[in-house]
């Protein structure tokens, strides 16, 4: 028999849904703990746990000798799936830091995953991935990152690392590779291991240089157009133009890393290449390293239906390198809306500190 929603998840999500209306603006003040409790019929325990399930969200705050305070505002944040949240674990919740997903949640799901996937767990997933994390990553991807593909399109893999790899295997090390100079320094080391020869095309201020664009012999460009490291350059919207149009040549292929860009505190990420290439001749990788936890190794390939049948000639042999329970709590982080709002709560505290003059680490 079914049971019954626990009372404080049932006040979580009726305050919820007034913050979201409008009827909690933000700046508002919750009542205390005592008056709500008191206006609700409910113990002072179960609001203890509704406030904490919504600071935990990004919805509300907490403020010493102050009480609780609205902090969502609609245009802070991407959009959401529809389905609601379960039920989470009532222990207090650490400190949110921008490298890890709040663990109460994460140990939420996994025992959801662990309660509702049973033994399909040790079944070894499909080459590319399990179809439920793939389905997933595509409708995040069509609402957060305007790229629309099928799940056939999308490979997972244990990291960034691993998928730099793949890459070389699909379009052949025997090309001369261009990478951003400076880049991360594993991007040159993944490459170099693989035999590959490579040009350094040297940054501006917005992107590779226009000259070095034009001279390098590469026929593959991995660039991060969001912010390149070290050196912290986000290319601009000319010149991503520049870099299609240098795709745009026969047999040139660039790999977009967009690594960290869930980050970014405009209120409209920058568009994928990708997305404005509609698809061809873009490699578009990702990981969750850095949105979940380092310790994570999962990352994530989006190919050109071009590519497609290459893929499946030279590596679709390949087992699957992330094991499936990984990737059931991925996909169940995705769908339930966790994930973005664990994004969003972190974008919102960060352009807070930026408004106040703080350190935006």
């Amino acid at each position: 028999m079914r049971q019954t929603k626990p009372a404080y998840l049932s006040l979580y999500e009726t305050l919820r849904d007034e913050i979201l209306s409008g009827i909690r603006p933000c700046g508002s003040r919750l009542p205390s703990r005592r008056v709500m409790a008191r206006d609700r019929g409910v113990s002072a325990v179960t609001v203890d746990h509704s406030y904490e399930l919504l600071c935990e969200e990004g919805y509300t705050e907490s403020r010493p000798k102050s009480g609780f305070f609205v902090i969502y505002r609609e245009e802070d944040v991407f959009s959401l799936p529809a389905q609601l949240p379960g039920p989470v674990s009532p222990s207090p919740v650490p400190p949110a830091i921008r490298d890890s997903f709040p663990f109460p949640s994460l140990a939420r799901v996994m025992r959801r995953v662990l309660s509702d996937y049973g033994e399909q767990i040790l079944v070894r997933p499909p080459n590319t991935g399990c179809p439920e994390l793939r389905g997933a990553l595509c409708r995040y991807l069509a609402r957060n990152r305007g790229i629309r593909v099928l799940p056939d399109q999308l490979v997972i893999g244990a990291g960034a690392e691993y998928l730099y790899g793949l890459v070389v295997e699909l379009l052949g090390a025997q090309r001369v590779w261009g990478i951003e100079a400076p880049s991360y320094k594993k991007i040159e080391q993944v490459y170099r291991a693989r035999g590959v020869q490579l040009d350094f095309c040297a940054l501006g201020q917005d992107g590779i240089l226009s000259e070095a664009l034009r001279n390098t012999p590469a026929s593959v460009l991995h660039i991060t157009p969001f912010r390149s490291f070290p050196s912290g350059v986000t290319a601009s919207a000319s010149k991503r133009r520049e870099y299609l149009r240098w795709v745009t040549s026969a047999d040139r292929f660039l790999v977009e890393d967009d690594y960290e860009s869930e980050f970014s505190l405009l209120r409209k990420p920058e568009d994928t290449l990708f997305a404005m290439a509609k698809g061809r001749n873009v490699i578009y990788l990702n990981t969750f390293s850095r949105t979940v936890s380092p310790s994570l190794r999962v990352g994530y390939m989006v190919l050109p239906r071009s590519l497609l049948p290459v893929f499946e000639l030279r590596i679709g042999f390949y087992s699957c390198t992330v094991p499936a329970f990984e990737q059931y709590v991925l996909a169940e982080l995705l769908n339930s809306g966790d994930f973005e709002r664990h994004i969003n709560r972190i974008r919102r505290l960060e352009r807070t500190s930026k408004t106040a003059g703080g350190p935006v680490t």
